[in-house]
């Protein structure tokens, strides 16, 4: 069974439209009331905020005591079904951490490395959010900036987990639509999907409120995700830090539902085990064993197509790739099939794509999840021997074939540094989007562990002679 991802890599398709087979008209509320506006058309009356302010705080209280389960369903593509109409319901430094200690704390924003497409993933938690009565929203729109400022640059998708908000702390509405102003095209532009998990009727009624001055553009990025295992086709599940409370409602959800998952899980043996030739979530020890190599042919392939086309091109590793494109790769991979990355079809962001993904599908990173621990512990050491104990961690600690095959992959990357003139890939640059691919943990990652491992594949790339000497 072929997978229903939408690609949302192009602003011109996407959640909503007749790419996705759904009916505009599904969102245009014909008879709902004229807002009164100020003169410029963006913002409201006193009056008329503190009523819908008042309005969705019963919503939020009516969904609380209900519990809020829809009567919709989801479409394998994450969109809403028909009766929405119905029912909707960088590296871190250390002085950027202590700025924003009092609002970072809550673990509202988070990081989880990239989704299927290589795209940034940043995950906004609404039942973390504090009490609306103490709580400085400015401070956490100050703090959304500084976070968002580190990836808007690359493709990146916003995941936001709507249960826990309630009357209690909600923001204002005018929060939040100084917030939709004050994000203009730079933070818009490379923003390639925004998920909305567990929507309820509190999130059709802020589209109506909104969409008087919401781009089409931007509507389209939107998707509409009722059940966490929905997630499984875009992102990478097991990195997302999903709060206890949002995993035990959706599994109440799920009791309640049943919902069935048509979902493709990858290739297979007809004995449910992965093939002898697959190369995509497995480990570097299988392919190793059915290959015979130690480093594997998509990082081999990969590697050299871009060493030879890709060290001159703008934004190398930092732009996503076309997600049909990109599951014909992984299935000729995992097929034992050949690939060309120079026929028409693919281009150098395919094969850079297809590297991240190879490495952040492995089944155990490349530098093991024994290491993370020691790598997120290696700011509290003097930072004069940060590159001493990288390189005792990397020839004592780390396994032989690892060692080769991360070795290879950094050596490339200080390649692409020598062009940092043309491609704008600083050390730094490569930093945030390769370490969390390299490294991360058993369980869900925090912005702070985030930092700490994107240092630790700077100091790789930074460090090459230094640290890689057997």
């Amino acid at each position: 069974m072929s997978s229903n991802i939408v690609d949302l890599g192009d602003e011109t398709s996407g959640a909503f439209g007749d790419a996705a087979g759904v009916d505009p008209e599904l969102f245009m509320n014909t008879d709902e009331p004229e807002l009164e506006f100020d003169v410029d058309g963006t913002e409201l009356s006193s009056t008329k905020e503190a009523e819908l302010d008042a309005e969705l705080d019963e919503e939020l209280a009516k969904e609380a005591e209900g519990g809020a389960f829809r009567s919709g369903a989801i479409t394998p593509d994450g969109i809403i079904e028909e009766d929405f109409e119905k029912v909707l319901g960088t590296p871190q430094e250390e002085e950027a951490q202590s700025e924003f200690s009092d609002v970072e704390k809550y673990g509202i924003i988070e990081v989880a490395g990239d989704d299927l497409w290589g795209r940034k993933v940043i995950v906004f938690s609404s039942c973390k959010l504090p009490s609306n009565k103490t709580f400085d929203h400015q401070r956490l729109l100050q703090y959304i900036r500084h976070t968002l400022d580190q990836y808007v640059e690359e493709d990146y998708v916003i995941v936001y987990f709507h249960y826990g908000l309630s009357s209690r702390n909600k923001p204002k509405l005018s929060w939040l639509m100084q917030a939709y102003k004050e994000f203009d095209r730079k933070y818009k532009k490379n923003l390639k999907a925004l998920y909305l998990v567990h929507p309820t009727n509190f999130i059709k009624i802020l589209w109506n409120i909104f969409k008087p001055f919401i781009s089409v553009k931007f509507g389209r990025k939107m998707m509409y995700v009722d059940y966490l295992m929905e997630l499984k086709n875009h992102l990478h599940f097991d990195q997302l830090s999903v709060p206890p409370p949002v995993l035990e409602y959706d599994a109440k959800k799920v009791a309640a539902r049943k919902p069935q998952y048509p979902y493709n899980q990858g290739s297979s043996n007809t004995d449910g085990g992965p093939l002898k030739t697959q190369q995509f979530g497995v480990t570097l020890q299988f392919i190793k064993e059915h290959s015979g190599r130690i480093i594997p042919i998509v990082v081999e392939q990969t590697i050299d197509y871009l060493r030879v086309h890709g060290l001159q091109v703008e934004g190398i590793f930092r732009r996503s790739a076309n997600a049909a494109t990109l599951r014909e790769v992984q299935n000729k991979y995992n097929n034992g099939e050949p690939v060309d990355y120079q026929c028409d079809a693919y281009d150098v962001h395919t094969a850079a794509v297809i590297l991240k993904t190879f490495l952040r599908e492995l089944q155990e990173p490349i530098l093991t999840f024994d290491l993370f621990e020691p790598v997120t512990r290696l700011n509290v050491i003097d930072s004069n021997k940060h590159v001493f104990e990288t390189e005792r961690m990397l020839r004592e600690e780390l396994p032989e074939d690892n060692y080769i095959i991360l070795k290879h992959i950094v050596h490339f990357l200080t390649e692409v540094v020598e062009y940092s003139d043309v491609n704008k890939m600083t050390p730094m640059n490569l930093a945030i989007v390769f370490g969390p691919n390299l490294l991360w943990s058993k369980g869900q990652a925090s912005l702070s562990t985030m930092g700490a491992v994107n240092s630790f594949a700077l100091i790789l790339i930074k460090n090459f002679q230094e640290v890689f000497k057997r």
